[in-house]
């Protein structure tokens, strides 16, 4: 069974709709015993980081991630969920006193905004190709180039560059794909991202 966390975060639709298209019958659920007992979990995600955590605070979700994380069921964030994966993110500091937003920690590195470049619009929104690395298996079958669908304002920078299975530029080198283990994070948005993203979805069904 695969879950699709439901957390009040935005794009669970276009989410379950593509894994659908893909013969997955994905339970949407924010009931932490059946997130426990899936064989796969799925976290999309989009707005504030800051929000997205407080509500997974207020569904009790952040040690069952942080467990599932741990216990080897494959993981995969998307788009903001990707992010939470992180330590840490500037987005929502002011809501915060300032200070960097607590993420979960299940991988290293820290969220940041993207800078602003003259002729460069924020948020970043559109199409933006994949420098990938070599023997990733979510990207399995992907050539290194192909194109992927990206609307965010802040970005993950890994601090264990192994942690990295692919890479775009937007002003900065962004770390697009993050793969350690059973975890996984996108930054863009695989079921927006036409037959790569849906090939992308397929490899973590298959794992």
């Amino acid at each position: 069974m695969v879950a699709l966390i439901d957390y009040d975060a935005g794009n669970l639709y276009s989410a379950e709709k593509a894994l659908r298209a893909l013969g997955c019958d994905p339970e949407v659920t924010s009931d932490p015993d059946i997130i426990i007992r899936a064989d796969k979990v799925i976290v999309p995600g989009q707005g504030d980081f800051l929000d997205c955590m407080q509500n997974l605070e207020r569904f009790g979700l952040i040690p069952v991630l942080k467990e599932v994380a741990a216990r080897g069921t494959p993981y995969l964030g998307i788009c903001v969920g990707h992010q939470l994966l992180f330590e840490s993110s500037e987005e929502g500091m002011e809501k915060n006193g300032g200070k960097p937003v607590p993420g979960l920690g299940i991988l290293k590195g820290k969220i940041l905004r993207i800078p602003d470049f003259p002729g460069q619009k924020i948020p970043h929104m559109g199409w933006n190709s994949l420098s990938i690395r070599p023997g990733s298996r979510l990207l399995r079958g992907i050539p290194d180039g192909s194109y992927a669908y990206f609307v965010h304002s802040y970005y993950a920078e890994a601090e264990d560059r192994d942690d990295v299975a692919a890479t775009t530029e937007y002003g900065v080198r962004i770390d697009a794909i993050a793969e350690r283990g059973n975890v996984f994070g996108t930054q863009f948005h695989p079921e927006k991202s036409s037959a790569t993203g849906l090939k992308i979805l397929k490899n973590f069904l298959e794992l």
